[in-house]
């Protein structure tokens, strides 16, 4: 009897088989893949707008310079898994470098609470679009998994530095947090598609 109970566990936790109609796993993947990639690169970007406008003797530049250079490590590891995987990256690839610096640029322009604010906003939509992704995966691609419930901490760890550092104290913190919520979430789903 609890051998039998044990099986009908065990076969609840596997994934269920796809329906007809149903993308296969690999389509998912692939778009994990490329919008993953897509907002490291844009990290990237905002960073280094954040830090052209800041500068390097700005009180938060250790800060800022401490984030960067995690999402670059980000970027890196999509990179190298974009190509290992043959995955086409996203095209809008030069929008995202100039946009991503535009905003990083001016939140920092608006002053460090604002660049915290964006930071926060932007890690905010990260965090629980990675949590998304590690949901739908559960265990079907347990490289790409581990990848982002590593980021996932790191993304969440920035989200606490810009709020410890003045974020929710920005000027018009809501509409700003806001706007930023959603561009990043538009990114996010054309990232998907394009």
């Amino acid at each position: 009897m609890t051998e039998t109970i044990h099986k009908a566990i065990t076969e609840k936790q596997k994934p269920a088989r796809p329906l007809p109609g149903d993308k296969p796993m690999r389509t998912d993947t692939e778009r994990m893949i490329r919008v993953d990639h897509a907002g490291e690169f844009g990290a990237v970007r905002i960073y280094a707008g954040q830090r052209a406008v800041m500068g390097e003797n700005h009180k938060k530049a250790g800060l800022l310079k401490h984030m960067h250079e995690q999402e670059e490590a980000h970027l890196a590891r999509f990179n190298k898994m974009i190509a290992e995987r043959g995955v086409r990256p996203t095209l809008m690839a030069p929008f995202w470098h100039v946009a991503g610096f535009a905003l990083g640029a001016g939140t920092a322009l608006m002053g460090e609470k604002a660049a915290m604010a964006c930071t926060q906003a932007v890690e905010t939509v990260i965090d629980d679009h990675y949590q998304e992704q590690r949901d739908k995966l559960k265990g079907q691609d347990p490289e790409l998994e581990e990848i982002i419930e590593e980021f996932q901490a790191e993304e969440v760890e920035h989200k606490r530095i810009a709020e410890e550092n003045g974020a929710n104290e920005a000027l018009g913190h809501p509409i700003l947090t806001g706007m930023i919520k959603a561009g990043c979430k538009a990114a996010i789903w054309i990232s998907k598609r394009v």
